[in-house]
């Protein structure tokens, strides 16, 4: 056993002789087998079929990248539990071809960024982690109860109070369901009641950061205090104690249960209802749907955020949320519950399929076709929003329903009988399985 670091070192050496370079019979050559034995296949994996069926691995010790004869087996280590989770993305279906870019992002591999005190945290999505998303970005942030996220943010979107530029305030209480927007510019703050508060903030620019936010505490901290005496008309010991830097997210005393006692108001008054930051999504009953249901919020009900519209969307499990395209906005979805997956057609012969799982991101560019399967046992649920002033997609069964017979005779090769059963109406959510 060596004794000292030298013997340690004279064990080997950190770089090789020379002669080790290129051909040589005279140096040993070992074989080893990269075969690790008959590979154990997902039911369905074996079959070229090009129905794309789901493949299930989480009762495989060591998935494979196989669909029927195509692919191989792997003979290194490799990532098993990452490969279950995204059977579509290591096994893709026969019907995936070309390239599409990476449309999906799980925002638990996002950076989070700590409050101070426990008060909450912020985890962020835009175009450094999901290069596609160029016209809209999200934040995922929790605030305990107390916490304040105060801030003036140049774009974006539980108790809110905000003011306008003729000096009219607004305030309001919203929960699980509800939805805020404050146009950009506006100041405002957030704090968390009694239990906390977890929001998804989404936003018009896909390269938006959290740490561009403006906010309150570096404007004072960051101008001279002879300065904030004349501008407030106050003595300058009144700033002594003002924090020397960033509070974003922080500690805060408990809101009163009661409203009205934090609802200032000045000359001007309040916001007028047309012009409200606020609207409670979470009492509006949603459509029946075949295969689930969907309820939409756009300009025609929540006018101050003229160029956002969003639909909230439950597919049973079977279900599908029918395949469709937006026609004025690129997509950008979160999945709050449930494992699915989505295929996107992206034209010129390229389609890709992709999964998603409870707190992902998707990203789907303009005019792209896509649908959204759920492939577990649990209801998956759904945000879709666009940039838009009102939620519009067009449904492909809906379309081929309304064209002429013949024109998708010719074209697709379906049978009289097939094009009577197709829907003139918009599904949104189609049950399944469709039984043979």
């Amino acid at each position: 056993m060596a004794e000292n670091y030298e013997d340690i070192c004279h064990l080997g050496d950190l770089r090789g002789p020379t002669s080790l370079r290129g051909y040589d019979p005279e140096l040993p050559f070992a074989t080893e087998s990269a075969n690790r034995g008959p590979a154990q296949l997902a039911p369905g994996q074996d079959k070229d079929d090009p129905e794309g069926r789901i493949l299930n691995f989480q009762n495989i010790t060591e998935p494979q990248p196989l669909r029927g004869t195509r692919g191989g087996t792997i003979a290194s280590n490799h990532n098993t539990d990452l490969e279950k989770l995204y059977p579509d993305t290591f096994a893709p279906p026969t019907t995936d071809h070309g390239s599409v870019k990476q449309a999906e992002w799980p925002l638990g591999l996002s950076h989070v960024k700590l409050g101070l005190d426990r008060a909450g945290w912020s985890r962020q999505q835009n175009i450094n982690v999901l290069p596609a998303a160029k016209e809209m970005a999200g934040v995922n942030m929790r605030l305990e109860a107390g916490g304040y996220q105060w801030a003036l943010m140049l774009n974006g979107s539980a108790r809110i109070q905000a003011m306008n530029v003729d000096g009219q305030t607004f305030i309001d209480d919203v929960t699980k369901g509800d939805v805020w927007f404050f146009p950009s510019g506006i100041p405002h703050s957030i704090q968390g009641l009694e239990n906390g508060t977890e929001f998804l903030l989404v936003f018009d620019d896909g390269e938006f950061s959290e740490d561009s936010t403006f906010l309150v505490s570096e404007t004072f901290a960051l101008n001279p205090k002879e300065v904030l005496t004349k501008n407030f008309q106050l003595p300058e010991s009144a700033f002594e104690n003002i924090p020397e830097g960033e509070l974003f997210i922080f500690p805060g005393t408990q809101a009163p249960e009661d409203i009205e006692k934090q609802n200032v108001t000045g000359p001007a008054g309040i916001i007028p209802n047309k012009d409200s930051y606020s609207y409670h999504w979470s009492l509006q009953k949603p459509i029946i749907a075949p295969g689930g249901t969907v309820k939409i919020l756009d300009s025609n009900t929540f006018p101050i955020a003229e160029n956002f519209a969003a639909a909230l969307v439950t597919i049973k499990p079977g279900a599908i949320r029918e395949i469709h395209w937006h026609p004025d906005s690129d997509e950008w979805s979160y999945f709050l519950s449930g494992t699915a997956r989505l295929t996107i057609y992206a034209a010129q012969g390229n389609a890709r399929t992709f999964d998603f799982r409870t707190g992902d991101v998707g990203y789907i560019p303009k005019s792209q076709t896509h649908y959204i399967e759920n492939t577990g046992t649990e209801d998956v649920i759904v945000l879709e929003v666009l940039q838009a002033k009102r939620f519009t997609d067009f449904s492909v069964g809906q379309w081929l329903a309304l064209t002429p017979p013949q024109v998708v005779q010719d074209t697709l090769h379906l049978s009289d009988e097939s094009i009577s059963k197709l829907s003139k109406e918009k599904p949104f959510v189609v049950d399944g399985p469709i039984p043979e």
